[in-house]
């Protein structure tokens, strides 16, 4: 009845799209990609009440999939199902070849899961690697840059749903949930929202919709993850708000915790806040909650030289002899200004500084790696390639260093996924620390 696809099929292009004040490309509820994150959605979670009440949708999603797909092969395979039929094949995907991409993935759910979770703001699914290693499976995701989403589908078969502060977005997440996760941005709150009173002060910030669905869905307990600047952004006022917040949608909060990634498996100095809490009625006494201890310490750290590319990385990773030069100039006029700013060659012995996006942040992570032989260059750069081994972290380094597998997949230009990596979690770290929560709630 069906043919197999292939993932060029269903690549995400520019469709009906919005562009933010920042430059980020985010799709909205009319565009083919929210179709297919309907779809891909309802293809994961057969069995849930709310996915089988919106068989409008998702007739109309696989319309459009169908339509994109014979539009690139140019065929017309298909377009004669009835609304019947295309329902069947929904139902059965794994029995179809149609639907092949979206479960032919590196990173698939368990096929026996012992909890479910919603992974928000996220990113290119560090915490649901993380949930998934521990027996969780994921049931909704969110997730508003369009570059993000495509590598989140060709690892995991989703397509994350867009913005979440859309009513329209939130109304496709399960009724029932055990845990919701997700590293949001810190946000000032308002001082307009303060005069209308404490319910509103967070109206308008991002952490306000994990609020909203909170308080809306109430699953078992969460865990957010944030810049470790939260303890002291806006004197400490941002933090304190939040968890009297989180308090009063009722959840009982744990202290929370700076945790470094260092301290579990990765040779990256990065220091994350975690905040973990409980349903109250569920009388998890979280006092007997413990963070888990690091696991590598002293000689037992991991060195940036373990993660490095097997085989010599392209020339185009290594800086031209000009670059440099501006790299230097650069340095020494901040030095002279008394700030700390700078390029940094960083020891391949040793730890890696934070990946981090924008700026400068690939230029805080250069190292000295001589195994290159052809200096010719394979791009427009200025001057000639540095004799000295000096060259920028690749792609696949930068995903070591938050501890994702060599099997997750790149499928973006390195702009794209050194800005992924740099924003996404370190999974070790992270996976400890849901370890302990998940032991807390009996399910582990």
């Amino acid at each position: 009845m069906a043919t197999e696809t292939s993932k060029r099929d269903i690549t995400l292009k520019s469709f009906p799209e919005e562009i933010t004040n920042y430059g980020v490309k985010i799709y909205d509820e009319t565009s083919y990609e929210n179709q297919m994150a309907v779809l891909s959605h309802y293809l994961h979670n057969i069995g849930n009440k709310e996915t089988k009440e919106r068989k409008e949708e998702l007739i109309l999603a696989i319309r459009s999939f169908l339509e994109h797909k014979n539009s690139r092969k140019k065929a017309t395979t298909n377009n004669s199902l009835t609304n019947e039929e295309l329902l069947v094949l929904a139902e059965a995907p794994m029995q179809y070849n149609l639907f092949h991409d979206f479960f032919n993935v590196p990173f698939p759910a368990p096929k026996q899961p012992k909890f479910t979770f919603i992974d928000l703001f996220a990113g290119i699914g560090g915490f649901r690697i993380a949930f998934q290693n521990l027996g969780g499976k994921c049931v909704y995701s969110s997730e508003f840059d369009a570059k993000a989403q495509e590598t989140y589908f060709a690892n995991y078969g989703d397509i994350p749903f867009g913005d979440i502060t859309k009513e329209s977005t939130k109304s496709y997440i399960p009724q029932q949930f055990d845990i919701l996760c997700g590293g949001f941005p810190c946000q000032a709150f308002s001082l307009a929202g303060r005069r209308l009173g404490f319910k509103d002060e967070t109206r308008g910030t991002l952490f306000f919709e994990i609020e909203a669905i909170l308080r809306k869905h109430q699953p078992k307990a969460f865990f957010l993850e944030n810049v470790k600047g939260l303890a002291i952004h806006n004197k400490g006022r941002t933090l304190k708000t939040i968890l009297t917040h989180l308090d009063n949608a009722g959840y009982d909060v744990v202290p929370p915790q700076v945790l470094n990634a260092m301290d579990f498996g990765v040779p990256q100095h990065r220091e994350r806040i975690y905040i973990i809490g409980f349903r109250k009625d569920l009388g998890i006494d979280i006092t007997k909650f413990q963070y888990p201890e690091p696991k590598t310490v002293g000689d037992l750290r991991p060195k940036f030289r373990d993660v490095m590319e097997e085989d010599v990385p392209s020339v185009k990773y290594y800086l031209s002899t000009v670059y440099i030069e501006t790299l230097k100039r650069h340095r020494a006029h901040h030095e002279a200004a008394g700030n700390g700013f700078g390029y940094e060659i960083i020891d391949t012995n040793g730890v890696a500084n934070a990946i981090v996006v924008g700026g400068m942040g690939r230029e805080r992570n250069l190292i000295i790696d001589h195994r290159l032989k052809d200096f010719t260059p394979i791009t427009r750069i200025k001057g000639e390639v540095n004799r000295e081994g000096i060259r920028r972290m690749t792609p696949r380094e930068w995903a070591r260093l938050q501890g994702f597998p060599d099997n997750f997949k790149i499928v973006v230009a390195d702009a794209s996924a050194y800005k992924q990596f740099g924003n996404s979690v370190a999974i070790p770290a992270i996976q400890a620390t849901a370890q302990k929560e998940l032991e807390m709630l009996g399910i582990i």
